[in-house]
């Protein structure tokens, strides 16, 4: 009989049977993949097992070496993407389905990853305090009218470092450093919580914007508690002064283990296939990364926007400079 799992915590990753038809170790919800893994499996009648990790994918996948029972990773971020890759525990994919559906700039140059969807780091603005077009760039965000009034995460986390990245990439580290500097100098506290709990003190008052990913408003109007907390802000996109707006991916990846390649590579690229990028983008809340995919009506609903031409991985390759520069201005002290 067929059998299609999602396990819900890392412990369970262990359990997944060495020789299944696909077994993927993912950094995103059970929920948020079950509708990939049952719409696969109509499709083929091929199995899959999801075991869910909250953390430690990269040593998990180094213990369990040619031994490891996963096919494919699942995860957010380029940041995480690169790490598996230079971890050693990933390998190339030459697949001209994945290379058609998917845009060069948003897949890695040597086959290791490929982005299924995007995000776009953006600010929330209090509707009641902050004006519609009072803010248009990131760089503007150091600005002194901004003094007090601006909510974040850690600037190490990798939503922001990947911000940073960008940042290097238009204007040099020297201007970067400048630009944390300013922006930490309008801080309205200290950098702590998620992205959720920005948009949190906005409704409380505590601060009038926040940097934050797009995805998080769907998460919040989901959610009765913070629904109040979504529909006290509204979504910009700001943008780069020589670009456009920031955006960064969830992605996927075959492990160098893959036991069972020839299905794993199946699952992912059908996961690049129309079809899937309509039922992960909605399940998510993200932009699927074929344009000719829509978004979800909510998604829509937020507005339109030009992504910034950055590819990933140039974008990747300023992350160390980036993180770097956010420890030299102590960003989150």
């Amino acid at each position: 009989m067929l059998r299609t799992t999602v396990a819900a915590t890392a412990l369970v990753a262990t359990a997944l049977p060495a020789f299944a038809d696909v077994n993927v170790y993912s950094y995103r919800q059970p929920e948020l993949i079950q509708p990939l893994v049952d719409a696969f499996t109509e499709k083929t009648g091929t199995a899959v097992n999801v075991a869910f990790l909250n953390t430690g994918m990269v040593e998990r996948l180094q213990a369990e070496g040619d031994r490891s029972p996963a096919d494919v990773v699942l995860t957010t971020d380029i940041s995480r993407l690169v790490e598996l890759v230079d971890a050693g525990v990933t390998q190339p994919v030459d697949s001209a389905v994945l290379k058609e559906q998917i845009p060069e700039n948003l897949r890695a140059t040597d086959d290791q990853w490929f982005a299924l969807t995007t995000r776009a780091r953006i600010v929330y603005a209090s509707k009641d305090r902050v004006a519609d077009g009072e803010i248009t760039t990131y760089e503007d965000l150091t600005d002194p009218k901004w003094q007090g009034r601006i909510c974040t995460r850690s600037g190490t986390h990798p939503y922001n470092v990947a911000l940073a990245a960008a940042m290097v990439v238009h204007h040099g580290e020297e201007y970067t450093k400048e630009w944390l500097e300013g922006l930490k100098a309008n801080l309205a506290m200290k950098p702590q919580g998620n992205d959720r709990a920005q948009v949190k003190s906005i409704w409380a008052g505590e601060c009038d914007i926040s940097l934050g990913n797009t995805y998080y408003m769907g998460e919040m109007l989901a959610d009765a508690e913070q629904t109040e907390w979504a529909n006290s802000v509204r979504i910009v996109f700001p943008t780069f002064e020589d670009g456009g707006t920031h955006v960064n991916v969830s992605g996927v990846a075959m492990t160098k283990a893959a036991p069972n390649r020839d299905d794993a590579l199946a699952f992912m690229e059908f996961l690049a296939s129309d079809e899937a990028q309509a039922i992960y983008a909605e399940a998510v809340s993200e932009y699927p990364v074929d344009a000719n995919v829509p978004a979800s009506d909510l998604v829509q609903s937020w507005g339109s926007f030009t992504p910034d031409d950055l590819s990933l991985p140039e974008l990747a390759a300023a992350r160390p400079a980036a993180l770097r520069l956010m420890q030299e201005v102590d960003f989150d002290s």
